[in-house]
Order: C-alpha cells, then sequence, then structure tokens
C-alpha cells in the first residue's frame, strides 16, 4: 500500500512540475497576465478538468509559479553567503546582491512575475510573504553579524524611525540574537528595496545607452547601499 501511495505521490510530483514548467514557457511567451490553464492543459495534451486537480484556477497556479520565484532568488541569496568563503562582512554582501543580479538575468520571465507589473485581477495571498522576505532577511543577517562584531556604525543619515515598519518586520528582527538596532532596520528595509531597483533597472532595459560598465557600477551601488545601512568599508577593497 505504502508503494502504491508513493508512486502516486511522485507521479502527481511530475505532473505538477510539468504544468509548471509549461506555465513558465508561456509566461515567457505571453506574460503573466494572459497565464490560462485551458493553454497549458492543450500543450500538455491534458483536458482543462484534470488540470484543475493539480491547480483549481490560474490564481493558484500564478501563486505556485511566484513562491517558486521568490524561493529560488532566495536560494541564490543565501547560497552566497553561504559559499562567500570570505569572513569580510563586505565582500559577503558583495556576494549576496551579485548572486541575486545574476539570478535575474538569467532568469528574466520569472524574475519579471514577481518584481515587474501587477497581473491584473491577482492578488498574492499570505503565503507568499514568507519565500518574499528570504533575500531581505539575509541582508539583515549580515546586518547582525556586523551588530555581533562591533562592526555595524550608526549611519550618518537619518533615518525614518522603525516606527515606520510593519509590526511583522520588527518581530522578525526580535527573534535575532543579537537583534539590529532599531535605527538600522529602516536602512536594511530601504538597502532591500533599492536592490531590486537597481536590478529592475537592468532587467528591463532601463541602462541600455546609459551604462557602458553594469558590473563595475553595480559593484560599487550596493557597496555604497552597505555603507549606508552601517557595514564598514572593506579591508581588501569595497570602497564606494
Amino acid at each position: 500500500m505504502e508503494a502504491i501511495k508513493g508512486a502516486r505521490e511522485r507521479a502527481r510530483a511530475e505532473i505538477t512540475c510539468a504544468i509548471k514548467a509549461q506555465a513558465r514557457e508561456q509566461l515567457a511567451a505571453d506574460g503573466a497576465a494572459r497565464l490560462s490553464l485551458r493553454a497549458v492543459a492543450r500543450e500538455l495534451g491534458m483536458v482543462p478538468s484534470a488540470l484543475y486537480r493539480y491547480f483549481p484556477s490560474r490564481d493558484d497556479l500564478l501563486t505556485a509559479l511566484i513562491i517558486d520565484a521568490f524561493e529560488a532568488v532566495g536560494e541564490a541569496a543565501e547560497t552566497a553567503l553561504k559559499d562567500s568563503g570570505s569572513t569580510d562582512l563586505m565582500q559577503r554582501w558583495l556576494a549576496v546582491c551579485r548572486a541575486v543580479r545574476r539570478w535575474a538575468l538569467a532568469h528574466p520571465h520569472e524574475y519579471t512575475l514577481i518584481y515587474g507589473a501587477p497581473v491584473p485581477d491577482y492578488r498574492a495571498p499570505q503565503e507568499t510573504v514568507k519565500p518574499a522576505s528570504r533575500v531581505a532577511l539575509v541582508l539583515l543577517s549580515l546586518a547582525e553579524s556586523a551588530q555581533a562584531a562591533d562592526s555595524l556604525r550608526t549611519p550618518a543619515q537619518g533615518a525614518p524611525p522603525a516606527t515606520v515598519l510593519n509590526s511583522h518586520v520588527l518581530e522578525l528582527t526580535q527573534e535575532s540574537d543579537p537583534a539590529v538596532p532599531d535605527h538600522v532596520l529602516p536602512w536594511v528595509v530601504t538597502a532591500w528595496a533599492q536592490l531590486f531597483g537597481l536590478i529592475s533597472f537592468e532587467v528591463f532595459g532601463h541602462f541600455q545607452r546609459v551604462v557602458q560598465a553594469p558590473d563595475e557600477m553595480f559593484d560599487q551601488a550596493v557597496i555604497a547601499l552597505a555603507h549606508q545601512t552601517g557595514l564598514k568599508s572593506s579591508k581588501t577593497g569595497g570602497t564606494a
């Protein structure tokens, strides 16, 4: 009985993967707004009623694709932090930001799904929030490491008070030990937003005929974000 159950679960997982793979092809060809369960079913040789057993609606399929994309970019950031091979916080920050950019440039359609224009008539459910937070939490962990090493300086610029942030964000930081000082939290959020702003300009082609050395510009920009957040300059090079 267990063997039969296991075979069914494997078959379901394989079909689910095939559905999502075909949906990603449709995203690349037509965009998220035109994603169609019937079109996906047709390409896979399935009747729509069979596909509905896996994804009851277009929004369910979109949610699965969005979560997959957030998990993928989050994993890229976490892996870069783990594998950076440096104890220097500025170099680790740079490694994380570069990994996020590489993922975005390698997966422009999935990036567009999560950081492009909102999909009409789609409202992301609560279950997307945690995957969407992974990159921000990696940046936060670097600020926490700097705080633990007594190398997190107070940013020269003033910042909005931490009370401008959602209570959920504050709860996440309070679970950390040592916690990042309240005055640093808005800067971490700002760095997270500006990181994806830089990447979005590049992915969506806004730097064409403007930037001739995108790698160098990106590195210097994200180092500036690290300084803005409070991380000290690297001893091995990292100046903005």
